[in-house]
């Protein structure tokens, strides 16, 4: 088995939306779906942009796809070589996670249809394409290509006033309808056979007609050279576009691939994990960190990935708690820059998560549920649509996730503790972490016949039940929260006073500060060593039914679980980890014995309907020394992508997608459960938990500027710098 890259055989016409997920190519900038070279809106071919937003109407926000400017479909003989529409004799599609490329092979009758593609990760703008056209008989051969603006959108469109240039570099530019943002592709191509060409615009695109005669055994390659500009990366963006096309088209698709896959390799040589004793664990661990990879944005630096990464406009390309708690871990110990800009995202966002706060009445930081440009909150009160009278649900994930602040605060202290490096709290990072303490103490409660400190009416991981009170996961994220606020000012208190008595002055702090200190104690639940943590207040006292029951009572494969009427909202039965979630990310606070105890409780009552579940899982078992129990849940969540699981729909929403949780779930389960790695004052230490399908782990980790090289074995551990 190659481990290195995954081929699908054979064609299956409800394989496409899948397909276009499992066989992505990114750079970070953007995303262009696992589709095939002649494919177009139907097959939901998408060239997917990074942080550029649009508003249609009153539909939902979500992220703009460019127009495709590697659209190449083959015709000879008048007859169109395009799958689905012609069938094959044969057909293969694979993905190659080392060098980042994407290919096909697919036999008709009259020729051979053989490309290779990529997003250039040298060049953030830039796409390229080689096809390989093997005829088989004599005849015209008439191969179309150029820029599609007839695109897929979920709720578009998205792009008007379509204006074309024709000329050696084609060029399609149009603007978004809510913010005027301007949008650029350029095209140009390269022939090794003799040809003649027409170009046309059409309502659908502008185009070249590339006509040849074909001879049965010749073979004829033609290179696509494509780039992609907006106005957020500058002025005039098409000719920005039509300037880099004309540079690749010089520099060659050679030299272009050469670059492409040296920037490859060298995130590789910072991240991949040698895997040893199952060949198809090791695949599926490099096809999640593939596709990590494939949808960072290193060419931004305040940027963040959406959760369902380039794959398409899936929950509005909005950055959630994902980011921080299943990405951020992954990069933090192998790209630290990186994880720094991804952090940066969130000190350039608080001014909308201060907006957020005071719009529901608090002070401090409330960030967004469903994140958008600047810290516009992208989620809307109705996230889902009811089956049978297909109607809009109210939903609380908009006012009530409020734990995703405690979420954000947690990723900053991790870096400080992982990394040693105070300048990006100096950057913004402590006034984040201040603010967001500062809305936890405005949203508490305290009962006036009592001492304790509550947070009411929230929405924990766990979404099947709303508007509870005390959720044990969000009360620790906000305590956490409220305490690293406070050791942030002693630290900075002896490090830089100057700083941190001008920041508290700026926010007004000092009675926050005192406040801190009496109040976070205070916060319930307070853990009892080795009993069984109850989710939230009066968990215990719903019906406590099988997984099975719950699913037997569904009515339509596609109804929501959660909202007051759910099948599973009045049963134990969970979404996906929340006390377990919480046992996962604080370990220092339980006992092994205690882990293990809510482990057992709660998975068997987990339904696992997020593909952020199954990592925590995995984690907590190995903390309590079984790996066992672990394997399956790290398989699922490292061949989600390649496997084609999650689920596709809540209601009548369309929520497919990469995973890019399940992604960096699937590498925190290798490094930081298996093999046990840990980072605490800049010391590195392993605690080797291998299940039996596995016999070594190598990896590299960088701490405070150095890179390390750690092994794993069942009979311990090593490491070497370098």
């Amino acid at each position: 088995m190659d481990i290195w890259s995954y081929t699908q055989n054979g064609y299956n016409a409800d394989d496409t939306v899948t397909n276009g997920n499992r066989f992505l190519i990114g750079n970070g900038y953007m995303g262009y779906r696992g589709t095939m070279d002649e494919w177009g809106r139907g097959e939901m071919a998408a060239v997917n942009l990074a942080g550029v937003y649009d508003q249609n109407g009153d539909q939902w926000r979500e992220p703009v796809n460019a127009p495709n400017g590697l659209f190449a479909k083959l015709s000879v003989n008048g007859e169109e070589l395009s799958l689905g529409k012609a069938e094959p004799s044969a057909h293969s599609q694979t993905v190659h996670f080392r060098r980042g490329t994407h290919s096909r092979d697919t036999e008709f009758a009259a020729a051979r249809i053989q490309s290779e593609r990529i997003v250039s990760a040298a060049e953030p703008h830039l796409l390229a394409s080689r096809l390989t056209l093997t005829f088989k008989t004599d005849g015209r051969a008439e191969l179309t290509t150029g820029i599609v603006t007839d695109i897929w959108d979920i709720n578009g469109p998205h792009l008007f006033g379509h204006s074309y240039q024709t000329g050696a570099v084609l060029l399609a530019e149009a603007r978004t309808g809510e913010l005027d943002i301007p949008v650029a592709v350029a095209q140009a191509a390269q022939c090794g056979a003799a040809h003649d060409e027409k170009q046309e615009v059409t309502d659908t695109g502008v185009y070249r007609r590339i006509c040849f005669d074909a001879k049965a055994g010749e073979t004829v390659a033609v290179t696509l050279f494509s780039a992609v500009f907006t106005g957020m990366d500058g002025p005039e963006p098409g000719k920005r576009a039509a300037a880099l096309c004309e540079q690749a088209l010089s520099d060659g698709y050679e030299c272009l691939v050469a670059a492409h896959e040296a920037a490859w390799e060298k995130l590789w040589q910072n991240s991949a994990v040698e895997l040893s004793g199952c060949d198809e664990a090791a695949r599926a661990l490099n096809a999640s960190l593939y596709h990590l990879h494939s949808i960072a944005p290193r060419h931004a630096g305040n940027l963040s990935i959406p959760a369902r990464g380039l794959s398409g406009q899936t929950y509005k390309g909005a950055i959630f708690w994902d980011s921080e708690v299943f990405l951020f871990p992954v990069f933090v110990h192998t790209e630290p820059e990186l994880a720094k800009a991804l952090l940066r995202y969130r000190i350039e966002t608080l001014p909308g998560a201060l907006r957020k706060a005071a719009e529901y009445g608090f002070r401090g930081a409330f960030y967004p549920w469903e994140s958008q440009e600047g810290g516009a909150e992208g989620c809307t009160n109705y996230n889902v649509t009811d089956v049978f009278t297909h109607r809009p649900v109210r939903t609380y994930f908009r006012d009530r996730q409020i734990h995703i602040s405690g979420d954000i605060a947690y990723a900053f202290w991790r870096y400080y503790e992982i990394t040693g490096d105070l300048s990006l709290m100096r950057e913004g990072g402590a006034e984040v972490i201040l603010q967001c303490a500062r809305f936890y103490l405005s949203r508490a409660h305290r009962r006036v016949d009592g001492d304790d400190v509550e947070l009411l009416d929230v929405i924990g991981p766990d979404e099947y039940h709303e508007r509870v009170n005390n959720n044990a996961f969000t009360n620790q994220m906000a305590a956490h929260c409220m305490s690293r606020a406070l050791a942030l000012t002693e630290i900075f208190a002896e490090s830089d006073p100057a700083f941190i008595d001008a920041l508290l002055q700026k926010l007004d702090y000092k009675d926050d500060l005192a406040r801190l200190k009496t109040v976070y104690p205070l916060l319930r639940p307070v853990f009892a060593e080795g009993e069984v943590i109850e989710q939230f207040d009066g968990y215990f006292a719903l019906e406590d039914c099988s997984l099975e029951t719950v699913r037997g009572r569904l009515l339509d494969e596609r109804e929501y679980w959660g909202t007051n009427h759910g099948v599973a909202a009045h049963t134990q039965i969970i979404k996906q980890a929340d006390v377990v979630a919480m046992t996962a990310l604080f370990p220092a606070l339980f006992s092994d014995e205690t882990v293990e105890r809510n482990w057992r409780y709660y998975e068997p009552r987990t339904e696992h309907g997020s593909s952020l579940s199954a990592c925590m899982h995995a984690l907590t078992a190995c903390c309590f020394g079984r790996p066992d129990l672990a394997w399956e849940h790290f398989i699922k969540s490292a061949s989600i992508d390649l496997a084609g699981g999650g689920k596709h729909w809540a209601g009548e929403i369309y929520i497919g997608g990469t995973h890019p949780a399940a992604n960096g779930g699937a590498w925190m389960i290798a490094v930081l459960g298996f093999a046990g790695l840990s980072v605490r004052d800049g010391e590195i230490t392993a605690s080797p938990r291998l299940p039996p399908q596995i016999t070594s782990l190598r990896f590299p980790v960088t701490v405070r500027g150095k890179r390390y090289r750690i092994t794993v074995t069942h009979d311990g551990w090593s490491r070497e710098e370098g």
